[in-house]
């Protein structure tokens, strides 16, 4: 590693600008700018909450960086999680011919989305712990850090006015699956240097202690396979190299063969054992359109699905709804994770389905056989006694875990106003001098990805799909006479999500109300939009009153 130049004297200030991961868990996305220069660490993307109607994907707004597209030099990843790349695909074609930096097992696993979008433009370039780069007024190196995916590194940003340390996702596990050790040494040196801040995951920071090794989980993965007879099914994240080879390693320890299922986590697995981060099991693997051929007794399957997402792998066998896999008694399933905040419900769901079913499940309340990637407190304060920072940026976590891991910070001596508790779009300023302040927010709110739509579909649309969802619709069709404004006949209604049918007593009164708010005896030329504000303005008063409850109403007036 180069030694730190000294900080500048003069010259511009350096920014950093927190576009996701902040005061949120997913779509981390950190912006540094110095002067004409902008590097990026990290595009991910965010799963939707069961308020976001309809939508598949939530991916950072990038605003900022689009009204600042010369600027923009590199992207740099820091592992090949979802919620680090996942919003690459969707960002990349505003910026052509900016590079990506990623680690050989990143760059494997990103070749699948970028083959999938057709981005062609954007070249991704190797970045390996104990690399540096230069970009522009960055020297950016990459330091081996633990973490749940093999190849995960943290950042040092080195820039004209001091060391910038990015820790990515972390944890210290002295005793990794891979056998790769966190850097320490490169850690130690830092903080002998000087830091000027550092930004530490916060994902953990209201546990104490430490975090278990991953190590453990194959204890329990052997534990609870050894008195088995019939099959075994794992469900883990498909990113989980480092569990998915847990779940080989211990089939392979009772002969067993093992089967891959969902798409995501078979090309993983396939791309992580051609590049060599995985090893597949001696006894075989067995390919899922032969798994009702092969005996119960000899078979782990490994799937997706660990979030209960109603598409994934395990949802489908709940649901009595998979192709290959049929869930029955005799069956063991092993819930290999915890739920991401919001996916609560659905995992619960898949939980209760897969015991309808018949089959035994051993999940984080009944057995632990999931251990986090995230570093708890002990650790916490490890990395920032080691780093020894001037300035401290809590990230990746919800707004409770960044004050957490700020009081952490202030215990192990950073000064309580060089620690900043931001959230998304809130720019820290670095001066010549080494000071550092709030500087004025920018944009950083959601892009929703629904369907083949990007930023489509914005806060309006999702009011009105909840206010749908909440109280259903009431169309009503009225004919008027063009000259005078008379109702023609009988109004027509429809309705959806509001009552079971027309019969309905609220659906009479509701002709009737029509017909009183538009009586309009006169010969004189009827003003459409007046009649339409008439018509939702009366029924919508009405329906509150017989039901509370408040449906979307649409007039439609037709004139003859």
């Amino acid at each position: 590693m180069a030694i730190g130049r000294p900080p500048a004297a003069t010259g511009p200030p350096l920014r950093i600008v927190p576009l996701g991961g902040v005061g949120e868990i997913g779509k981390n996305m950190m912006v540094f700018e110095y002067g004409e220069d902008i590097v990026v660490i990290d595009c991910g993307l965010m799963f939707p909450d069961e308020e976001m109607f309809g939508i598949d994907l939530v991916v950072p707004d990038v605003t900022y960086l689009r009204e600042r597209r010369d600027k923009v030099k590199a992207f740099l990843i820091t592992h090949a999680h979802e919620d680090h790349v996942g919003g690459l695909p969707y960002v990349l074609p505003d910026f052509p011919g900016v590079p990506v930096y990623a680690s050989t097992l990143a760059r494997g696993l990103l070749g699948n989305k970028i083959k999938e979008h057709k981005l062609t433009e954007n070249p991704i370039l190797p970045f390996e712990a104990g690399q540096s780069i230069q970009i522009g007024p960055f020297e950016a190196t990459a330091f081996r850090i633990g973490h749940s995916i093999p190849d995960a590194m943290g950042i040092v940003l080195r820039t004209p006015l001091g060391a910038i340390v990015h820790t990515g996702d972390f944890k210290f596990d002295h005793t990794p699956v891979d056998g790769k050790l966190s850097d320490f040494a490169i850690l130690a040196k830092l903080g002998e240097e000087g830091v000027l801040c550092l930004l530490s995951d916060s994902t953990r920071a209201e546990s104490p202690g430490y975090t278990p090794s991953e190590r453990t989980v194959g204890d329990a993965f052997r534990e609870i396979m050894e008195p088995l007879q019939g099959r075994v099914i794992v469900a883990t994240f498909a990113s989980n190299i480092a569990r998915v080879q847990q779940v080989f390693d211990a089939a392979e320890t009772f002969g067993r063969k093992v089967a891959v299922v969902g798409r995501s986590m078979e090309q993983n697995a396939r791309v992580a054992a051609e590049l060599g981060y995985l090893r597949f099991p001696s006894t075989g693997m067995v390919p899922k359109e032969k798994i009702r051929e092969t005996p119960e007794g000899e078979l782990v399957i490994a799937t997706t699905g660990a979030q209960g997402e109603p598409m994934a792998g395990l949802a489908r066998m709940a649901n009595r709804d998979h192709r290959f896999v049929e869930i029955g008694p005799g069956d063991t399933v092993i819930v290999s994770a915890s739920a991401i905040p919001g996916n609560e419900e659905y995992v619960a769901r898949t939980i209760d389905n897969l015991f309808k079913n018949g089959a035994n499940v051993f999940y984080d309340a009944v057995k632990r056989a999931h251990v986090s990637g995230h570093a708890s407190q002990e650790e916490l304060k490890l990395m920032l006694g080691m780093t020894k920072p001037r300035h401290f940026i809590p990230i990746h976590g919800e707004f409770r875990m960044l004050v957490q891991h700020g009081r952490l910070a202030a215990l192990t001596g950073v000064p309580a106003q060089n620690i900043f508790i931001i959230e998304n779009g809130q720019p820290i300023e670095f001066q010549a001098d080494g000071t550092a302040r709030r500087a004025a927010p920018v944009p950083a709110g959601y892009v929703f990805v629904d369907g083949l739509s990007v930023g489509e579909v914005g806060d309006i649309v999702l009011r009105d799909r909840r206010a749908l969802a909440n109280d259903g619709m009431f169309i009503v069709v009225v004919t008027v006479d063009k000259q005078t404004g008379n109702i023609v006949g009988q109004p027509e209604i429809v309705t959806r999500g509001f009552v079971a049918g027309l019969e309905d007593p609220v659906i009479g009164g509701a002709v009737e109300r029509i017909t009183a708010a538009i009586a309009n005896p006169g010969d004189h030329t009827s003003e459409i939009a007046l009649l339409k504000e008439q018509i939702k303005e009366g029924l919508s008063r009405y329906l509150y009153e017989q039901t509370k409850r408040r449906p979307m109403v649409f007039p439609v007036v037709v004139e003859i």
